[in-house]
Parts: C-alpha cells; structure tokens; sequence
C-alpha cells in the first residue's frame, strides 16, 4: 500500500488533527514574536513594506507546508518534525507502520 493510500482510524484522525494544530500553533506564534519584535524597531516608513513583504513571503510558506489531506500527512508530518514545529512523541497513538514511515523521511 502506498503512503497516499493509507487508511486512518478515527482515533488516528483525532491524534493527526491535535498534532498538527499545535505545529501549526507553534509556527504562527514564532511568526507573532517576529512581526512584534520587528515593529518595535521601526523608524522608517519603508519598513512598513518589508513587514509586509516578510508577512506575505511566510503565509505563503505556511500555506503551503500545512496540508492536511490524509494523503500526504505522513510527509507533512516528517517536514513539520525537521523544521523543529513538531515532536515525534506527539504522534503517539498513530500505527507503528505510519511512525516509521515519519521517521524514516525525517532522516531524508
């Protein structure tokens, strides 16, 4: 079976759904911290563009990682634990064969 073809429990759902919320919740509240702390420090008008600029680049990065079709959880799951958004323990509960999978493709 493919990893596109996985099959997840409801409980499995319901594990993936809080883990991925809380990476979510994590990378926005970095975001947060940016924007307040480059605000703070703003003298020229120009610097309004730049937050903003920087604003739009990271939505963009942000929606784009955060996928949440079943399909490619696994992967998005094995990004958001390399980028630091995730612990692997908070996937406890998934299948074994689902934590492997995670695991190998953070070593990649």
């Amino acid at each position: 079976m493919h990893v596109s073809e996985v099959e997840w429990s409801t409980t499995e759902q319901e594990i993936a759904k809080a883990a991925f919320e809380k990476a979510y919740e994590r990378e926005i509240e970095a975001v947060i911290q940016q924007v307040r702390q480059r605000a703070s420090v703003m003298t020229q008008p120009n610097e309004i563009w730049q937050l903003h600029d920087f604003l739009s680049a990271r939505r963009h990065e942000i929606d784009g990682k955060y996928d949440y079709r079943y399909s490619v959880l696994i992967f998005v799951f094995a990004s958001l634990i390399k980028d630091g958004w995730l612990h692997l323990d908070e996937l406890q509960g998934l299948e074994k064969d689902k934590l492997t999978k995670v695991v190998a493709l953070t070593r990649m």
